[in-house]
């Protein structure tokens, strides 16, 4: 026979602003069943737990329910709390009068009557809950770290410093991402190169982390702690255990003109054979198949091979398919800057001293095709008059995205500080929309720009830029002071909008988790578990989630390295154990199911008799994948999958309740 314990939160105001916690309370203790019905303002404290577990030794309980507010919160709280005293923890049930009662309404008692409601149906569904038992996973303790920048190279640091096995994967030639294009960094102006390379290195050399550079991520299957993985390793035509990276193939290359330097933003060239930049780590050289003329003119050009000292070069190197199982992997994907050459008005593309944030980065960079002096790419010359615009892309739902892309605010002000410093006597000139520095130190640093450096900010959008006599005209409007503005500038720098990395929405359906409309990889709360994505055992670091700085990126990649970390502290994982259940006795072999899955959670199982002869093949769910979504219960012609903890007698027994 149930007996079962309702307790009604108030949760301070919260609920009880708006619901009548003592009217739901006592139409509780009205319902067949329960034993007891209390209210307490805090259920979640501890004295409001302690009060829950009197009650379930007490009262001899066999169900609990609480109302209260949503199961996201506190569900495990409660569920805890009533394991302590012997009871099933899928014997606590949720009736959520938070968010979806007080939350949303207005009226107290038509509030109240919705709280009564799914307190009945949670009442109703507890008198039929059957024990659920969770299942326990195996964890192979390895991670995958996807993609070495500097949010990747943190996770990857922090979990092989826990003493666990990384394996980091980049699909650049070398790891740094886009941090190491930076010049400086913002607010204290520190050198990125100075700040990135000794962890770049320390990734290298670090005996837990195996590093895969110029390598994709070509196939992921499993689940949590049993992930199977394949990696392209492309082939750079160098036999990398002998090459000492001295740099004589690259200097004997005879494509020196040709080809754009993809780090340098088309700003530079480089050879057919090379390096991304100085301090690319690994040193070992990529020799581009699709510029090379040995592979171009029949193989009649060897010259990185003879000039090589240790022979070290090898034309006719394959990709390499290498499989790894990991138990754990984070998804640092890094983000790509916005085309903006569909702002025809700004001319981008068409006049060559019209550049975006991130090509001013190299040529303020040190390592940069200017190798630090800022010259105009038309002519060389040192420019003296300098305009910035923001927003270009971002925020602009029209032409390019709604959303702001949270950097572009402080490197712009960065930009025209470290112009006011190389430059002596010019002078920048910043249109923005609003300013956004939210971070400690941002506002005081967008200040100096103006004040100390004499940036002079306008607040409007840009309307037109065209060139005349050597110059580029660039007319706007201020709208503090109701003014059109025109300016000769020589140069012009327009921070671009910040997308998710190209492919990263392949990368997510591969790895099964969910992203947004842009292609940003999606949370699996925004709140509570920011580092998790939707499926079990892959986590999120980085811009691959959306725009962040670097401060922030960082802490992202802490945070994922931290939850590996947690998970790879026990032998096993334990999946909760709402998953979906086949009845193989009526499964028909549609594999409908198999094809709406979103988890890839359903496989193929053949049943056999004692002879090995085959009986019949049904669907089987592996519970490792399986997140309980119920997806396949609706595609199932013959009914044969439900999801335990979400019966058809306990669903029904909810809607039955409700006609009371």
């Amino acid at each position: 026979m149930a007996r079962i314990g309702v307790f009604v939160c108030w949760c301070g105001s919260n609920i009880a602003g708006t619901v009548d916690v003592e009217k739901v309370r006592e139409e509780a203790a009205k319902i067949p069943g329960v034993v007891s019905a209390v209210d307490y303002k805090y259920m979640c404290s501890d004295p409001g737990q302690n009060s829950l577990r009197n009650v379930i030794k007490e009262k001899n309980l066999t169900g609990v329910v609480l109302a209260a507010c949503s199961p996201h919160m506190h569900e495990n709280t409660f569920r805890k709390a009533a394991v302590k005293e012997g009871l099933n923890p899928y014997f606590v049930e949720i009736a959520n009068i938070r968010e979806q009662v007080s939350w949303v309404h207005e009226d107290k008692e038509r509030a109240t009557a919705k709280a009564v409601d799914l307190m009945k149906m949670m009442v109703e569904k507890v008198k039929r809950d059957r024990p659920i038992e969770d299942v326990r996973v195996p964890l192979n303790k390895k991670a995958l770290v996807i993609g070495g920048g500097i949010a990747g190279i943190q996770a990857a640091l922090d979990i092989a410093n826990g003493g666990v096995e990384v394996i980091l994967v980049e699909k650049e030639p070398s790891i740094g991402g886009r941090m190491i294009q930076l010049d400086e960094t913002f607010p204290t102006l520190d050198c990125s190169s100075c700040i990135m390379t000794p962890k770049m290195v320390e990734a290298n050399q670090h005996p837990n982390i195996k590093l895969y550079t110029y390598s994709e991520i070509e196939d992921v299957s499993g689940y949590i702690g049993n992930f199977k993985i394949k990696i392209r390793k492309k082939t750079k035509s160098v036999v990398e255990k002998d090459c000492t990276g001295c740099g004589e193939c690259w200097n004997a290359c005879p494509m020196h003109k040709n080809v754009k330097s993809e780090f340098n933003l088309n700003l530079s060239e480089r050879t057919a054979i090379y390096v991304p930049f100085p301090q690319a780590v690994p040193l070992i050289p990529v020799l581009d198949r699709s510029v090379c003329l040995h592979y171009k003119k029949g193989g009649k050009c060897q010259k990185c091979l003879d000039a090589c000292g240790p022979k070290c070069i090898d034309f006719s190197l394959q990709d390499e398919i290498i499989e790894e199982t990991v138990g754990a992997i984070v998804a640092s994907t890094g983000y790509d800057l916005m085309d903006t050459s569909m702002y025809g008005e700004y001319g981008y593309g068409k006049f060559k001293d019209v550049v975006s944030g991130l090509q001013f980065e190299r040529l303020l960079s040190a390592s940069g095709p200017t190798e630090g002096v800022i010259k105009r790419p038309s002519d060389g010359k040192t420019p003296q008059t300098i305009v910035f615009v923001q927003c270009v892309g971002s925020r602009d739902p029209e032409k390019g995205v709604p959303y702001c892309s949270k950097v572009c605010c402080m490197y712009t002000a960065k930009h025209a500080k470290l112009f006011a410093h190389k430059v002596h006597g010019s002078q920048s000139y910043v249109f923005y929309i609003d300013i956004r520095s939210t971070s400690k130190g941002y506002e005081e640093f967008v200040r100096g720009a103006m004040e100390q450096d004499g940036a002079v900010y306008l607040r409007g959008r840009v309307s037109k830029i065209y060139e005349d006599d050597g110059k580029l005209i660039v007319k706007g409007a201020d709208t503090l002071s109701g003014n059109q503005v025109e300016i000769a500038a020589d140069m012009v720098v327009l921070a671009t909008g910040v997308l998710p990395k190209k492919g990263s929405d392949k990368l997510a359906q591969m790895l099964g988790i969910s992203y947004d409309k842009y292609g940003f990889l999606t949370e699996s709360h925004p709140k509570l578990r920011p580092a998790e994505s939707s499926t079990a055992g892959i986590f999120l670091a980085g811009m691959a989630q959306g725009p962040r700085d670097i401060p922030e990126s960082v802490v992202s990649g802490s945070a994922a390295a931290s939850k590996i970390l947690g998970l790879f502290s026990k032998s096993e994982y334990e999946v909760e154990g709402t998953i979906a259940n086949v009845n193989e006795a009526t499964c028909v072999a549609c594999f409908y199911c198999q094809r709406v899955c979103a988890y890839s959670a359903i496989s193929r199982k053949e049943i056999k008799d004692r002879s090995g002869k085959l009986i019949k093949v049904v669907a089987n769910v592996n519970p490792g994948l399986c997140t309980g979504c119920g997806a396949c219960v609706n595609a199932c012609f013959s009914k044969s999958i439900d999801v335990k903890g979400f019966m058809d007698d306990q669903i029904y027994a909810e809607i039955k309740s409700l006609a009371v």
